[in-house]
């Protein structure tokens, strides 16, 4: 069926028409490769020259501070294991500090490393997915040998935003650099790395209405690492390749978007959010709000249905022309629960039945409304259906 209502603008977001106007001279007259050292090539340098400027301004950061990548999953790899290369060529090993709630382009680098020997801690959350900073406190003084602190800025699945600027200060007394995810939070929170604190930021384009596979590391002057891909002084060394011109320009076009829109657009979300939890609340029973009732993303719904398997409703939802999610688009094809909302303390049974509805430039209140009066049906058929919902509930009657 059409689409009624795309409520999935945390996988991906479609392609803004600025920055795809910008990005459109790169593929055919201004195509030059920015390595060359003539005309046509020079004008493609000069592009990107300006894309990166522009995105130092908005991150307040110097331009070689800014390292252009294939994804934001890349960058993730690139700051983490280059941080553990680096020390690996110097003849070190050590420990990385995480969260249990991390998205799984973190989670899986750490486990990789640790084949190699590095040691990886993955801290717990509170009941709305926020990191307990004692711990955080506690791990590092714990482990001496330190390499990195790892936290993403918001979450993907519940989008619970972390105290990023604190736990930058309490890395910043311990001496150990800090690195955040900040691909979801991009759109609508603050991107000063001066202000935040932190020594390294992963951002991609696919979240800011500008294309797949671009994205960007901002790694701190002084902070060494050593490259993935190598085979070209690139990217300051640190990124081997032939850059993707039209895609840098685009990301740095929606980037720039963005920076101007951000408190209106947030503003008009949070509201929409508000109103969809509000009213799913009164008109469904037995519903669960996941992730931090008031510092989550403007944009993000995670919500849990009591009787009901969330692929069941996102099946049938989707019949309807409603794209919505189980979670991270990343592991959509694993039949296990969310180590998100495993980690919040939910049950096996609760975190099977969550879908994530995450609204954007395109979501309106007709569209929440319809989407709303779906899911009630859904729900309702879904219940009525299960056995084992209609055993507990004839044992209340009786």
């Amino acid at each position: 069926m059409k689409t009624k209502a795309y409520l999935d603008y945390s996988s991906t977001t479609p392609v803004r028409k600025e920055a795809l106007k910008a990005a459109l001279p790169f593929f055919s007259k201004k195509f030059g490769n920015p390595s060359s050292f003539h005309s046509t090539g020079l004008e493609a340098k000069l592009a990107m020259k300006a894309a990166r400027e522009k995105i130092s301004k908005i991150l307040n950061c110097a331009p070689e501070e800014i390292i252009f990548t294939g994804s934001g999953t890349e960058s993730i790899n690139l700051a983490i294991k280059g941080i553990a290369l680096k020390n690996l060529i110097e003849g070190k090993k050590g420990t990385f500090i995480t969260q249990k709630t991390e998205h799984h382009a973190v989670l899986e680098t750490l486990e990789w490393l640790e084949k190699l020997g590095f040691k990886k801690i993955e801290l717990g959350v509170d009941e709305n997915g926020v990191i307990r900073l004692e711990e955080l406190k506690s791990a590092l003084v714990e482990n001496k040998d330190t390499l990195l602190v790892s936290i993403m800025y918001a979450n993907n699945e519940i989008g619970t935003i972390q105290p990023i600027e604190k736990i930058a200060q309490i890395c910043k007394s311990h001496k150990v650099p800090f690195h955040t995810d900040a691909c979801q939070g991009a759109e609508y929170l603050s991107l000063d790395t001066k202000k935040l604190g932190v020594d390294m930021m992963t951002l991609n384009g696919s979240k800011v209405y500008a294309f797949k596979g671009t994205g960007l590391l901002y790694k701190k002057k002084d902070l060494d690492i050593e490259p993935l891909i190598t085979g070209g002084s690139h990217e300051f060394n640190l990124r081997a390749g032939t850059e993707n011109v039209a895609g840098i320009v685009a990301l740095a076009t929606s980037l720039e978007l963005a920076e101007k829109e951000k408190k209106k657009e947030g503003k008009r979300l949070s509201a929409l959010r508000d109103y969809f939890i509000s009213k799913t609340k009164k008109e469904i029973l037995l519903v669960k709000l996941n992730g931090h009732p008031t510092e989550r993303l403007p944009n993000n719904i995670n919500l849990s249905f009591k009787g009901v398997e969330g692929e069941s409703i996102m099946l049938r939802l989707n019949e309807e022309g409603i794209r919505v999610s189980t979670g991270s688009a990343c592991t959509s094809q694993s039949l296990e629960p969310s180590h998100v909302l495993l980690a919040l303390g939910l049950t096996h049974e609760l975190a099977h039945g969550s879908i994530r509805f995450s609204l954007g430039k395109g979501t309106d209140k007709k569209q929440l409304d319809y989407t709303l009066g779906k899911l009630k049906k859904t729900i309702e058929f879904l219940r009525e259906i299960s056995p084992v919902w209609r055993e507990k509930n004839e044992s209340r009657r009786n």
